[in-house]
């Protein structure tokens, strides 16, 4: 770690010295982002007999950009951790340095560019493919994409990617929980004030093709998704509305069909006041379904959205949870006002099923629950002390139902943790300094 940090720098000094002669642009920044967190129900019902979490997490990111006429390059080195989690005089940490971007864009002609290496890869809301920055980790995926850029209205991106778990001389399987391979297209059109994308992705799976053998045998399902996301941005009035299908194979190669659909309208007729109202559907497989394998997989994965940004912030659906599940349906109301350098935000969510929830009796037996998950609320107010630091701070409350606990607690389905004060906070520091910049 200390070899490339001093190997970074080192480069961003001659970059800094020599910059004026061989670039055009040259940027130098970082950014440390300590996050506090109380932890009483989130992602899942808080139990009866546990206490709740109490830490402090930090992201801290040293950034480098180079651009000229032929080409670009970016690296974002970052260091995450929670406060504690070594010793003092440690000499190893828990998750610590990694590279979260490493990539280069090459100009082939005045209207294609070829960006690889290591990159965030972000289309429209976030909602198939995203950054994921609230997560200290954030996601990043190591990908080639062909950037067509006809003008500044249109704009068509392919790109695709090949995973392996190392350099070997013979087939190693695919174990990570990533995609094996990935094909994708997304168009974007701007109009006067609304815009216009289309997104077509081919995601492959590895999956083992003869569960019976001792041996893995890697096969890769695929999946396809494609839809599209039109939206409007008027003086008084946005909007904006999204469709996809899914189809093909699951991880487990069985036949998929699910779909998306979401939307919403914000009404921004007083000044520095918002109010609006969203609603989503992503379909889900009913309970009797998924334990019949024949059956048809019926629910929407939003593969590698940035899933904290939707259906609650207190992550109890599609954040590393509720995957192939019943699906959902989230009813929301944002609000939001800023007075000078404070802004608030009001968010409440009635969540509900998208598929019948049902938990066996006995053999023959089920017992079939309300579609009402319930009701969370979230608050967030943000103060912007200059240009490059900010402070935040949220709070979230769940008001859950019994149809919550039979889905997050199939083994205790009658047990009452919903009945318990769900709740999360936090607060969090974000420091953003431009070192150098030409």
């Amino acid at each position: 770690m200390r070899k490339i940090l001093l190997s970074f720098l080192f480069t961003g000094l001659l970059v800094f010295v020599f910059g004026g002669l061989i670039a055009q642009t040259v940027d130098i920044s970082a950014e440390v982002r300590p996050r506090y967190e109380f932890r009483h129900g989130y992602k899942t019902l808080f139990p009866d007999d546990a206490k709740p979490a109490s830490f402090i997490s930090q992201r801290t990111r040293l950034n480098g950009y180079f651009a000229n006429d032929n080409f670009k390059v970016f690296l974002s080195l970052q260091d995450v951790r929670v406060w504690g989690d070594v010793n003092q005089l440690n000499t190893k940490d828990i998750n610590g340095f990694s590279v979260h971007q490493a990539w280069a864009q090459l100009k082939l002609s005045d209207f294609l560019q070829l960006k690889v290496g290591r990159q965030e890869i972000i289309y429209d809301d976030h909602r198939i493919f995203g950054s994921v920055g609230w997560a200290q980790q954030a996601r990043s995926h190591d990908a080639a994409i062909f950037k067509f850029l006809f003008n500044n209205k249109h704009q068509l991106d392919f790109g695709f990617a090949l995973n392996a778990m190392k350099a070997s001389l013979t087939k190693v399987a695919y174990t990570n929980n990533n995609y094996k391979a990935i094909q994708w297209l997304h168009y974007h059109i701007d109009f006067n004030k609304s815009g216009l994308s289309i997104l077509f992705l081919n995601n492959g799976l590895a999956y083992d093709a003869d569960t019976s053998a001792a041996v893995y045998d890697e096969k890769v399902s695929y999946s396809q998704t494609i839809g599209g996301r039109y939206s409007m941005k008027g003086d008084d009035v946005k909007f904006n509305i999204a469709a996809y299908y899914q189809g093909g194979k699951n991880r487990m190669h069985h036949d998929l069909s699910a779909m998306y659909f979401g939307g919403n309208v914000s009404f921004h007729m007083v000044k520095n006041f918002a109010f609006g109202l969203g609603f989503e559907y992503l379909s889900g497989t009913s309970s009797k379904d998924k334990s019949d394998p024949d059956k048809k997989d019926k629910s929407f994965t939003p593969f590698y959205g940035t899933n904290h940004k939707f259906n609650g912030w207190m992550d109890y659906f599609y954040v590393g949870n509720h995957g192939g599940n019943v699906g959902l349906i989230d009813v929301f109301l944002p609000l939001k006002l800023k007075v000078e350098k404070v802004t608030f935000a009001l968010i409440p969510h009635y969540l509900m099923t998208a598929a019948q929830l049902s938990m066996p009796v006995d053999a023959d037996n089920w017992k079939d629950y309300g579609s009402g998950l319930g009701t969370e609320i979230d608050f967030s107010v943000g103060y912007q002390l200059s240009k490059s630091v900010n402070i935040m701070a949220g709070y979230s409350q769940m008001l859950a139902t019994e149809t919550m606990q039979a889905l997050k607690y199939a083994d205790n389905a009658t047990g009452e943790f919903y009945k318990n004060n769900n709740n999360w906070a936090w607060v969090m520091l974000t420091f953003k300094p431009t070192f150098y910049s030409k």
